[in-house]
């Protein structure tokens, strides 16, 4: 049977395995994977290269699936990483279709019977593509992988190099199959003495503008950030409202300031990161009464493609600065008129901006306290670790507010931090061998398979994805920024930053065409997903490793 054939029937047998994020289905697929792995010839002689790899303390008891594969062609220990996430999205999106939402056979018929937009009807009635949850995002991905490595078994004597196949959960959430599978890399490193030479990865490619029929290659992958402001204004009743300061004024000004903001994007050799915008926005008053809120928060997501930890942080306390000082100058100006119209006497408002980060924050504190600060953020950390579900945005929060508190200084102040995740963005420049190599050989890939599609080549995958988890900066200045400004790192959020360090690489992805990830017409047009992206994976495994 042809490769592509063999593409088509695995995805088909993945999108039928229900693996939602954050659910026990998870397990379904990866056992699955698992089982198909192990039933490859190349597997029975070498159980030994075939394992789970049990996540972080996880609730769900979640594990990935790790592959390895040597080649008896000499000795090479070049080795080739291979990434694909198995779970998706929910399917509540497909109301009452969801029992065809894994079952992409049987959803065309079903799709036939409601009302679709013009383009995903266009696309069923020419009977070019495959629709239902996850067979796009990423499980056609995952089946391409799987297909190449037993290609390629079969052949082992003629193949030169090896292969590490992470099939990976959680990548719709916080990537914690990722995070528990990166340490693995660097174990098996060290003790094989692999010389890693890049990360491919078959997530999915979609077009990035109307009526756009590029197909695309990435070759590198954008960042991310989660800039986060605690906002400590001053309570006042309601009928004496000049006498307070509304955080969620001061919250406003600040996402009028970034959200959206072209400034605030990164260009790198023509491409431009999306702008910042907002994922969360509330003032932290739990009851209603007439006394305005003293506290609010907000956090934005932040793209990056050059911008690092220290570099943003900079620009989001100039920005809220800034940001600050309009509040004032207009409450000022406000209040002026208020006092002329009601015939009361004039006096400039007290407040004054101010912004600082909560590494300055932490040290104020710690000048009035000394250890005795160190010793209670333990405190809270261990109390609120004993609640598993409490959310690692939420539980920044409660040790920024808990720092604040300690602290002598009570007026309006605006405190910046880092809440989690941090994918860190990954920029191929060709700057050294490794990069070099990749870009060269995806270039040659791309002049050998014969196809009609144009295909582009670009340098940032912009879809957040588990690819950001194979490097990360070395510039200790910069990741000061990062680990003194992110209150859950290390406790809550467990993030490898000294393996991703070492691992060090460069990373593209191949992925499968397709239309609406994240929706109830999710797609993949078949000819490309299943004959022409494999192909382009392919040889730039053989390319990579021909060296």
């Amino acid at each position: 049977m042809e490769l592509s054939k063999k593409i088509e029937e695995l995805t088909i047998e993945l999108t039928n395995i229900k693996s939602i994020v954050g659910t026990k289905t998870e397990l379904d697929i990866v056992e699955k994977i698992y089982q198909k792995l192990s039933e490859m010839d190349y597997y029975k002689k070498h159980p030994e290269f075939l394992k789970y790899v049990d996540f972080i303390d996880d609730k769900l008891g979640r594990k990935s699936v790790l592959a390895t594969l040597k080649g008896k062609k000499g000795n090479s220990k070049k080795t080739i990483v291979l990434i694909g996430h198995t779970d998706t999205v929910g399917i509540s999106d497909y109301g009452n279709l969801k029992e065809y939402a894994t079952k992409p056979l049987e959803l065309v018929d079903q799709l036939k019977k409601v009302t679709l937009p013009e383009d995903a009807k266009k696309d069923l009635e020419s009977g070019e593509w495959l629709f239902g949850r996850g067979i796009f995002d990423m499980k056609c991905g995952v089946a391409t992988l799987m297909c190449i490595i037993e290609d390629i078994s079969k052949n082992i004597e003629d193949f030169e190099g090896n292969l590490v196949f992470a099939a990976v959960a959680d990548e719709e959430g916080n990537s914690g199959g990722m995070l528990s599978v990166v340490p693995q890399f660097v174990k098996m490193q060290e003790k094989e003495g692999y010389e890693y030479l890049a990360v491919i990865d078959t997530d999915y490619m979609a077009p990035r503008y109307a009526d756009d029929n590029n197909r695309y290659i990435y070759i590198g992958t954008v960042g991310k950030l989660m800039p986060s402001f605690y906002i400590v204004g001053k309570e006042t009743h309601v009928g004496e409202a000049y006498k307070g300061l509304d955080p969620n004024q001061i919250a406003g000004a600040i996402t009028e300031k970034i959200n959206l903001n072209f400034d605030f994007c990164d260009i790198a050799e023509g491409e431009v990161s999306l702008p910042p915008i907002t994922l969360r926005q509330q003032d932290l008053k739990q009851e209603y009464s007439v006394q305005i809120a003293k506290t609010a928060t907000l956090y934005f997501n932040y793209s990056t493609h050059k911008s690092t930890p220290d570099e943003v942080m900079e620009k989001m306390k100039n920005a809220a600065h800034e940001a600050f000082e309009n509040v004032v100058e207009n409450l000022n100006k406000q209040y002026e008129v208020f006092c002329k119209q009601s015939g009361f006497p004039h006096k400039k408002l007290p407040w004054q901006p101010r912004v600082m980060s909560y590494q300055e924050l932490y040290n104020r504190v710690k000048e009035e306290m000394g250890d005795n600060l160190d010793s209670k953020v333990k405190e809270l950390t261990d109390e609120l670790m004993k609640d598993g579900g409490l959310d690692e945005r939420d539980f920044s929060l409660r040790i920024v507010e808990e720092v604040h508190k300690l602290w002598s200084d009570k007026d309006p102040i605006v405190i910046i931090y880092f809440s989690p995740p941090y994918y860190p963005h990954i920029y191929v420049k060709g700057n050294d061998y490794k990069e070099k190599l990749l870009l060269k050989s995806v270039e040659k890939s791309v002049k050998e398979v014969n196809t009609d599609y144009n295909i582009v080549n670009k340098k940032f995958y912009p879809y957040i994805s588990d690819l950001s988890f194979v490097s990360a900066p070395k510039d200790e200045n910069v990741m000061k920024a990062l680990k003194n400004n992110m209150p859950a790192l290390s406790s809550k959020y467990n993030l490898p930053l000294g393996d991703m360090q070492k691992l060090s690489l460069p990373v593209v992805n191949i992925g499968p065409f397709g239309k609406d990830a994240h929706k109830f017409t999710e797609r993949l047009e078949k000819k490309y997903s299943f004959d022409i992206a494999p192909k382009l994976v392919y040889k730039t495994i053989l390319n990579l490793l021909s060296e």
